[in-house]
């Protein structure tokens, strides 16, 4: 290192972000200290901070470090730190830093109360951010946010949110293109108006009965996790859309004609029929679908999923090329009337791969006439994999049942497959 350049040394050193590894190199030589101001990221772990002596706080160590720097992009805080120490330091480095990644650990909501200013109300300061990630966030009032022109990726994780707070700051940031709120509770009714997003994940707790809207003409990836009523416009390029619920009802989905869509996948306990068949209309140009659904139904009673023609689902679902199906759906395709109307010509001319989760052995014949009209009419049917979950019964049919699968299975081992 000694016979670089100075200029060498500095783009050598100026990769590294550990706070550890900036405040040892400080310590070198004061060719490496003369190197600090040029670095462009740091980071300070959870534990930066356990072993601290001397009457320095963490927060004061922290604004020493930074304000060795000349232009800081990209801060990263796991370590605890306070309101006040985050307001001196995005005033030091708030018009260059680009990338801001926050552990809050404000979900106390009495500790919030009491701290001024908040953690939230200091992020303002930082003008220029293009990408904010906060852990462990308190929202339950609308922060003082300025509008963030610049900001194009948002990721909150583990809230508690309110509809009103929620609403302010995606009113904040009207340019982003990337949205994730994951592991949040407390949203009732969520609507997303961002003419430039491309991307959003969606994640609530809670009973499963939230409401969601969203207008996003440029929405390509879309997963939605906790909601009962969605209604999304502006689809035509939206090209992966999942949508679950694992703690309500799905009761109404809303949804234009899906063009672009690719990939769709369904989950849940619960879902009226009228949303499944909704979405599977929709998405006819699918060519990947996974659907976990375990029951119907319009109200509290669990319904089994009603007969599905076998023949019109493939004839409406032209090119698809991927079929993940759980239980309640291969019972539907499983009736003993879903296969009546297969003529000559008939074929499944896309489908590649085909996973099927099978939980009872009842009407054990059709699931095996089903299973061979798969294997028969998909001609480009490369993989087919059976998945035996948790079959109980105290009858033999349950033994017998397994018996024609792995017979089955041994007749097209080069396709077919038990796990």
């Amino acid at each position: 290192m000694e016979s670089l350049p100075d200029a060498i040394v500095q783009y050598i050193l100026s990769y590294m972000n550990d706070a550890r590894d900036v405040a040892l190199c400080n310590c070198v030589s004061k060719r490496w200290k003369d190197s600090i101001p040029y670095i462009r990221s740091l980071f300070f772990p959870r534990n930066s901070f356990d072993n601290l002596t001397g009457s320095d706080t963490p927060d004061d160590i922290v604004l020493k470090m930074i304000s060795l720097i000349e232009r800081l992009e990209s801060l990263v805080v796991y370590s605890p730190f306070s309101g006040a120490g985050l307001a001196s330091w995005l005033t030091l480095i708030g018009p260059s830093l680009r990338y801001l990644e926050l552990r809050m650990d404000n979900l106390a909501e009495q500790e919030v109360c009491n701290e001024r200013p908040s953690k939230l109300d200091c992020l303002t300061a930082a003008k220029s951010l293009e990408s904010l990630k906060l852990w462990g966030v308190l929202m339950t009032r609308s922060p003082k946010w300025d509008v963030f022109q610049k900001l194009k990726n948002l990721e909150i994780v583990g809230a508690r949110l309110e509809d009103p707070a929620l609403s302010t700051v995606l009113q904040a940031c009207p340019n982003l293109t990337k949205l994730l709120l994951l592991g949040c509770e407390g949203v009732v009714a969520v609507s997303i108006d961002l003419p430039h997003l491309e991307q959003c994940k969606l994640d609530f707790y809670g009973l499963g009965n939230c409401s969601f809207s969203m207008n996003c003409p440029k929405i390509e990836v879309l997963e939605v996790q906790g909601c009962s009523w969605i209604r999304v416009q502006k689809t035509k390029h939206l090209r992966n859309l999942s949508i679950a619920n694992n703690a309500g009802r799905v009761y109404m989905v809303d949804f234009e004609k899906l063009v672009a869509l690719e990939s769709l996948s369904i989950r849940g306990i619960q879902w009226c029929w009228g949303a499944i068949s909704s979405m599977l209309q929709w998405a006819s140009e699918v060519k990947h679908l996974y659907m976990k659904v375990e029951f119907t139904g319009d109200f509290e009673t669990l319904q089994p999923f009603p007969e599905v023609d076998f023949v019109d689902f493939f004839n409406n679902h032209p090119k698809l090329q991927n079929f993940d199906i759980h239980g309640a759906m291969f019972a539907a395709l499983c009736q003993k009337n879903s296969l009546k109307n297969v003529d000559s010509g008939f074929l499944i001319p896309c489908l590649e791969s085909v996973v099927i989760t099978v939980r009872s052995p009842l009407n054990a014949e059709q699931k095996m006439s089903t299973l061979e009209s798969l294997l028969k009419y998909g001609k480009n049917l490369k993989s087919m994999v059976i998945k035996v979950l948790q079959m109980k019964s105290n009858h033999s049919s349950a033994d017998d049942f397994f018996d024609e699968i792995c017979r089955f299975t041994c007749m097209n081992r080069k396709i077919v497959r038990i796990e």
